[in-house]
């Protein structure tokens, strides 16, 4: 894909697929889970989306790059901040999600639920 690299509308999407963890690529390689791009009714490109999983992850670098310190040197109110930012984003829907927030938070499961426990008092109310 080297032409179309220089269009104007793949400069506007480029921070958002990166952002996301995606790669840029050309419509003839899409497979049938990647998202095609179309410009003025011609496919200009296509996104290939990463998993889940990797979203997980990409969000749990970004926000310690975010904080300038590993998750788990964090204060308490500061990791509750930060499961509760990530619930936001569905986060603990990835399988292994809390196990996952967890060990970059260094506490343990418990914990994890407590904190979303904590956000959601009336949820543990509705069971």
């Amino acid at each position: 894909m080297t032409e179309p690299r220089d269009h104007p509308f793949v400069a506007a999407v480029k921070p958002l697929v990166d952002a996301m963890g995606g790669e840029l690529m050309d419509p003839a390689q899409a497979l049938p889970d990647d998202v095609v791009l179309s410009w003025e009714g011609e496919e200009l490109l296509a996104v290939r989306l990463p998993q889940l999983s990797d979203s997980l992850d990409r969000i749990l670098a970004a926000l310690e790059r975010r904080h300038g310190v590993p998750l788990s040197q964090l204060d308490r109110k500061s990791k509750q901040d930060v499961v509760r930012m990530l619930e936001a984003r569905g986060a603990f829907s990835v399988r292994h999600g809390v196990e996952t927030v967890a060990g970059a938070l260094g506490v343990s499961r418990f914990t994890v639920y407590n904190y979303l426990n904590r956000e959601n008092p009336s949820k543990n109310n509705q069971a």
